[in-house]
């Protein structure tokens, strides 16, 4: 059985009558007190009991600590939200179901979290989860059934290197959390749109934060994925530029009224020039000297990945590829991947990557080398992504053998 409203054996009928008799002194709190939105919680915790109502529970005090009552009515995002976060609800499925789209190419993470905090970021993203619910409601009244579910469109186009800021993942990984913990079973389907190979390595990241249920709604569509919208979004609900023939009321095929383009954001908006970060190594480099750490990548498709920082004055930085495994090698010697330069990182903290295009020793090289009279020290991290063709085989391997102790030379 679903355990959903009409498809209930008689332990998940049972288990329903006990839940509400559980939590009975919470159920005000909660915009809705049926039937179906009670089995989201036990479906969320696979009719536990126990754990049904620890969810529930938490998630009352998560509406009291966002406002959520009244966060469609009384609160507004800040205006850098509002204009440069992309993304935005068109639309209805062949079913009733809203539908949201989030656009990843044209969002700049950076400017984003330069120009408001991350918990004002969280909240304008739980206001628009309330938007699809609040639009679920409107369509159960206007078709005379219940709609409980939203259609995500993760139109990936543009997807970069600059998308895996490490600050912006970690944002969006709470913000995943928030979803799995908030509004469990709330998702119908997710359709991934012109994904580039970057995409698996991106969806790695994110994958161990989202339940087994949301993982098995997720369909990364191939060439044919216009086509396959049109099975389940009718053309008349589908923007243009998607494959339907919905445009905005001037004839704007994107819709952009609906969903916005995002874009970079201006530096205007900035009201801080870094994020704060927690840095997993520090080292003092000597004056004259430099210092090495290698990563072993054995297969194509990772992404090596690092941020740092400096005390006191600039610092040389630089990526490259070990010629001869198993020796020492000077810079020279080794085939550069990254240009060796030298950044004002005691000024705003560096932070870059690199899509790793064959197997080998990678060293991120520390250069203090032009300096003949200060030390510098130097915080930084460093991480391999992997994509989702690694074999488990091989994902044990790399974390044995990733990391390997640093040399200073």
């Amino acid at each position: 059985m679903s355990g959903r409203v009409g498809d209930l054996s008689p332990k998940q009928a049972e288990a329903l009558a006990k839940f509400r008799e559980n939590v009975q002194d919470v159920l005000p709190s909660l915009p809705s007190q049926d039937d179906y939105t009670l089995l989201r919680w036990l479906r969320a915790r696979n009719f536990n009991l126990q754990k049904s109502e620890a969810m529930l529970r938490k998630h009352i005090e998560f509406r009291k600590h966002m406002g959520l009552d009244n966060i469609l009515t009384i609160w507004q995002p800040p205006e850098v939200l509002r204009l440069f976060l992309s993304g935005g609800m068109c639309g209805f499925d062949r079913e009733g179901h809203p539908i949201r789209y989030e656009l990843i190419g044209p969002l700049d993470a950076k400017g984003l979290l330069f120009s408001a905090s991350k918990q004002e970021l969280i909240k304008t993203k739980v206001r628009d989860c309330e938007v699809l619910l609040e639009a679920a409601n409107t369509q159960t009244e206007k078709l005379g059934r219940k709609i409980e579910e939203i259609v995500m469109i993760y139109d990936c186009e543009g997807l970069a290197l600059k998308h895996l800021w490490k600050p912006a993942i970690e944002t969006y990984i709470e913000l995943l959390i928030v979803y799995e913990e908030n509004y469990p079973e709330y998702l119908k389907y997710l359709f991934v749109i012109k994904a580039p190979k970057l995409f698996p390595v991106a969806y790695n990241l994110v994958k161990p934060f989202l339940s087994e249920s949301t993982r098995k709604k997720i369909m990364v569509l191939g060439d044919n994925w216009k086509e396959v919208l049109l099975k389940y979004i009718s053309p008349d609900q589908l923007p243009t530029c998607y494959g339907g023939m919905l445009t905005d009321p001037d004839g704007d095929p994107k819709c952009k009224s609906k969903i916005k383009c995002g874009g970079d954001v201006p530096k205007s908006y900035y009201v801080r020039d870094q994020v704060k970060q927690q840095y997993e190594h520090s080292v003092t480099i000597n004056r004259g000297s430099s210092h090495q750490v290698e990563y072993e990548i054995l297969f194509p498709g990772c992404v090596l990945r690092w941020q740092f920082m400096s005390e006191g004055s600039d610092i040389g930085f630089g990526v490259f590829l070990k010629t001869k495994v198993g020796q020492k090698q000077k810079a020279g010697e080794m085939t550069e991947v990254i240009i060796n330069d030298r950044y004002n990182a005691h000024l705003v903290p560096e932070d870059g990557s690199v899509t790793c295009s064959e197997p080998g020793i990678y060293v991120l090289r520390f250069d203090n080398t032009y300096s003949y009279l200060h030390s510098k020290k130097v915080s930084f991290s460093v991480e391999v992504l992997l994509p989702d063709k690694a074999s488990e085989e091989q994902i044990q391997q790399l974390s044995a053998n990733t990391e390997r102790h640093p040399s200073l030379t």
